[in-house]
């Protein structure tokens, strides 16, 4: 009986002994696949230029007086977009677009960008695109140019949240405060920046405080081009995009060694004004200031493949280079407000370089030269090399494509104007947009469908910028394009096409009155 005892306390021990090894074993093996999974998906790099023109780099245009070479070399190593869109004409719009996968004219914001102070445009409860790849085991992470809203410390609570557009310069706001609706709160688990580069303050922004102090003083409007508001004593507004280029490349690096994947969202603060190229930029190109902070941009790009190649994150990462808008074509002094159009800060004028071309209108407009932006993607695992694309697409599709990469199914509520456009990147078809809804800085909406193009009602013109084209006069009311036949929007065939109009004007008028895109 003793040693009957004796051999079942050792079996026990032999089996508790077991028990937990074939547990870690168990774990062991579930965290090996879970990593393996993780592994297999790519990393996301999506670097969103401020204010370039579609005719800026080389390889949309080959006699563009500006270098572009490592925008020319990603055209060459993966797919370019000859029918890209943003889907507004100026920038806040677009970024949330881009972010949500939602037209912004659906938000409050129905014309114009966000102004100092405004408080955040993004829903709280709106699934955004770091927030799904957060889902999924991504580490997410923007520099940048927020301007997309933040919910503001405020000195005297009793103050209630104005509207958009109000142009507050901060005299409530309590800078010292911990500041809400911003990256964090979007998605993003690291954030480093500027609201906007010509809005107070003046500083930069980590996560979600003001890096330093502000030294109470108002920038004087002539210091550089931009709002008047506090700044900090010293600021110089070129370390700004250097800044963020070294962010986004120590990023990169510290990710060498992270089992996750990656998202990097980084929207630059060029070539948008205040044009302030740094000094090794200077006399880059030939158009310019404009056109060596474009080359300077060209520039953030280089660093950031160079880091992905130095640390062997290169190949499985997908790389997403375009712009927010069309460029206003801007080329004055960076620090001498602009009061004077036309020849005095025109680069095509001054200098023969055509930022949207071969398009109509600029930034801001309801025409081509308003939205349609260059736009590229690289992925050397799965796209083919030097690829040029006409499929029609809008910026807002990037986010029905990751998701499709991730197998995730978008709910009702979800990425509401977004089409995957996977099948297109990788070879192996078409996506199922077959129109377009372009919006302007005025609220004018536009629509494209095989070709045509319809604007209802140009009410003042389209445009925010006075050196735009003036519109076209030969319409009762609204104008209609075949861009086929006539892609810089000269010829209006309203009154010959009378059924196309109302075609079109009741496709638009069904998407606007539904609260999604993909019926």
């Amino acid at each position: 009986m003793a040693t009957s005892k004796v051999q079942f306390n050792y079996s026990g021990m032999k089996l508790k002994l077991r028990f937990p090894v074939i547990i870690f074993l168990m774990v062991s093996l579930l965290l090996s696949g879970c990593k393996d999974r993780i592994r297999e998906y790519p990393n996301i790099v999506f670097i969103l230029a401020d204010d370039m023109g579609y005719g800026d780099p080389q390889c949309y245009r080959p006699d563009s007086k500006i270098p572009t070479p490592y925008i020319d070399l990603l055209a060459k190593e993966g797919i370019r977009f000859t029918d890209a869109h943003s889907p507004s004409s100026v920038c806040s719009p677009t970024r949330y677009g881009i972010l949500t996968g939602r037209y912004c004219w659906r938000t409050p914001l129905k014309s114009g960008a966000l102004w100092p102070y405004d408080y955040t445009l993004i829903e709280k409860e709106r699934l955004t695109l770091p927030g799904l790849l957060k889902n999924y085991g991504y580490t997410t992470a923007c520099f940048g140019k927020w301007h997309l809203g933040w919910n503001w410390g405020l000195k005297d609570q009793s103050d209630m949240p104005w509207e958009f557009g109000s142009m507050k310069t901060g005299e409530n706001i309590d800078h010292s405060k911990t500041i809400g609706g911003g990256p964090l709160e979007a998605g993003f688990d690291s954030y480093f920046g500027v609201d906007a580069p010509n809005f107070p303050p003046y500083c930069f922004i980590e996560d979600n405080r003001i890096v330093g102090e502000l030294s109470g003083n108002l920038k004087p409007n002539g210091l550089f081009f931009g709002s008047g508001g506090q700044m900090q004593k010293g600021w110089d507004v070129r370390r700004v995009l250097p800044e963020i280029e070294k962010k986004a490349v120590r990023f990169i690096k510290n990710q060498s060694g992270n089992h996750a994947p990656f998202f990097l969202y980084m929207p630059l603060t060029g070539p948008h004004t205040p044009i302030v190229q740094a000094e090794s930029y200077r006399d880059r190109s030939q158009a310019g200031d404009y056109g060596d902070f474009v080359a300077q941009c060209d520039g953030v790009l280089g660093s950031v493949v160079r880091a992905l190649k130095e640390t062997g994150q290169y190949k499985n990462t997908i790389l997403v280079f375009t712009s927010d808008n069309g460029s206003p074509g801007r080329a004055g002094d960076p620090f001498i407000r602009q009061k004077v159009w036309g020849e005095l800060s025109s680069v095509k004028l001054i200098f023969d370089h055509d930022p949207s071309a071969p398009w109509k209108g600029v930034k801001a407009d309801i025409w081509e030269g308003g939205h349609r932006v260059p736009c590229i993607v690289q992925w050397p695992e799965k796209i083919e090399k030097g690829v040029v694309s006409e499929q029609s697409i809008c910026l807002t599709d990037f986010f029905a494509t990751f998701a499709a990469i991730l197998d995730y199914e978008l709910k009702e509520n979800e990425g509401e104007d977004s089409f995957d456009i996977l099948a297109v990147l990788l070879g192996k078809g078409k996506s199922s947009r077959d129109h377009l809804v372009h919006h302007s800085s005025s609220g004018i909406f536009s629509i494209r469908k095989e070709g045509w193009k319809y604007i209802p009602d140009l009410g003042s013109g389209g445009m925010s910028y006075p050196n735009s084209e003036e519109p076209v006069k030969d319409g009762p009311c609204g104008q209609l394009y075949n861009l086929k036949d006539d892609p810089q929007e000269h010829v209006n065939l309203w009154l010959e096409f009378p059924e196309k109009v109302t075609e079109l004007e009741q496709l638009l008028g069904k998407i606007q009155k539904s609260d999604k895109t993909r019926f």
